[in-house]
């Protein structure tokens, strides 16, 4: 049976997520979070709209009334049970492919389920034959509205007047959105991959893959370009030569911002074990105080609430905004990243190379047969020998996907083929004692 990953459930559509599968997480969700009102969207994957019938009508069995928003973003989602005060969720598999997808659940106001919420689900999960499907989900009209308004009211009115943005919105969740909310602000906008057909999602597109947005903005002579995950709570950006802007240096740039301008509340940002070592070098020169998580946007979330902090965010672009937000915004973000590099007169190519220094890195994906709990404990002598190579300069870094059967070997070094080197012999290791999987 799935289980909660780094962020919700995930797993092939109508095969490990299915149908039944979905419902009974929805009842039981319901029942055990005593949720009364929950608001449900999805977003473009053709299994989505089955899908999302089957988690409404299980939220309704477990004694919930459901209101669905349709296809929207899931920080849409998030700024609606927040505003209503109700329970939310989102079928999407984020970034992955059209043909995965996945559950991912909000606690009254909007927020990330804890820990101890998402283990109190998965010891009710039992699959009980589905109940009756709902004939129709009741739609809330014109879902987007309030959200876009909420934006705009962050900014001064035409604050992106006179940028020229490239949005690639993945054919995902943001298209119908993200080019709305920018040329609301005056941006003038030129967004691709905006033609969803259900099977077109993140497809060499989106925040995973940005060639096109960097040829785009090439192109079109842009002053730089945004891309979006599938669900739109992730960003990557490119300058106006199309060298990719990541999460690292997004976060490097909105913290010396916000502190520049006092609003960085304790002096303190929240990042993961995966952010850059040039990152925490840059920090600490601009005497900003860093915390550290574990991987997944929950995890930063609960940093920021816990230590009262205002700003948090991954590598990958979940950049979260406390003040403004209770989960990874793209839409947010990328209006944040604007409005500073107009703000300042600089383009960001610029900003970014003055704001930190990346230190080589190399990320290999192994796809294995079985995931083990513990991969530090049993690639020690391994890790050892890595670091040993790295002579003081770098990190090693093993660690299980939350989100799909991968491990993930990350090496930092002070020289690129040094980190090459050093991950594939991981890798290699990580092979042949967990298996490939084909």
């Amino acid at each position: 049976m799935l289980t909660f990953g780094t962020d919700g459930v995930r797993g092939v559509a109508f095969d490990e997520l299915s149908e039944e599968y979905v419902f009974n997480l929805g009842r039981v969700a319901a029942q055990v979070l005593g949720i009364n009102t929950v608001v449900v969207g999805r977003d473009t994957r053709e299994s989505g709209q089955r899908l999302l019938t089957a988690l409404s009508s299980g939220f309704v069995a477990g004694g919930a009334s459901v209101q669905s928003l349709g296809v929207v973003p899931t920080p849409l989602v998030a700024f609606v049970a927040a505003q209503k005060q109700c329970a939310g969720a989102v079928v999407t598999a984020s970034h992955n492919p059209y043909s995965d997808n996945g559950v991912k659940i909000f606690a009254v106001g909007g927020v990330k389920l804890s820990d101890e919420q998402q283990d109190s689900i998965s010891n009710s999960m039992a699959l009980q034959p589905m109940g009756t499907l709902l004939a129709e989900v009741p739609q809330l009209e014109q879902p987007t509205d309030s959200y876009l308004e909420h934006l705009a009211s962050l900014f001064t009115p035409k604050a992106l007047s006179g940028v020229r943005v490239v949005l690639d919105c993945a054919n995902g969740a943001m298209s119908d959105v993200a080019p709305y909310a920018f040329a609301r602000l005056g941006a003038e906008v030129i967004a691709i991959h905006c033609e969803p057909d259900g099977k077109n999602i993140n497809a060499e597109c989106g925040a995973a893959h940005t060639d096109a947005l960097s040829e785009a903005v090439r192109l079109h002579q842009a002053d730089m370009g945004l891309a979006f995950d599938g669900d739109g709570d992730r960003v990557i950006a490119c300058d106006h030569a199309g060298n990719v802007v990541d999460g690292d240096h997004l976060l490097a740039l909105a913290a010396t911002d916000l502190r520049d301008r006092k609003q960085l509340r304790n002096n303190t940002v929240a990042v993961t074990v995966m952010t850059n070592a040039g990152f925490h070098r840059a920090m600490k020169e601009q005497k900003i105080s860093v915390v550290t998580t574990a991987v997944g946007d929950r995890n930063i979330l609960v940093a920021l609430d816990k230590d009262d902090l205002v700003l948090g965010g991954e590598q990958s672009g979940h950049i979260i905004y406390r003040n403004h937000a209770t989960t990874g915004d793209g839409a947010l973000a990328g209006l944040m990243l604007l409005d500073l590099v107009r703000r300042k007169g600089v383009p960001l190519q610029q900003l970014a190379r003055d704001a930190m220094t990346s230190l080589p890195q190399v990320l290999i994906n192994v796809k294995v047969e079985r995931i083990e709990k513990d991969l530090t404990k049993l690639f020690a002598s391994e890790i050892a020998a890595a670091e040993k190579q790295l002579q003081g300069v770098g990190r090693v870094l093993l660690r299980a996907s939350g989100t799909e059967p991968l491990v993930r070997v990350m090496v930092e070094a002070q020289y690129e083929e040094t980190a090459g080197k050093v991950a594939q012999a991981l890798a290699d290791s990580v092979i042949l004692r967990l298996g490939q999987h084909r």
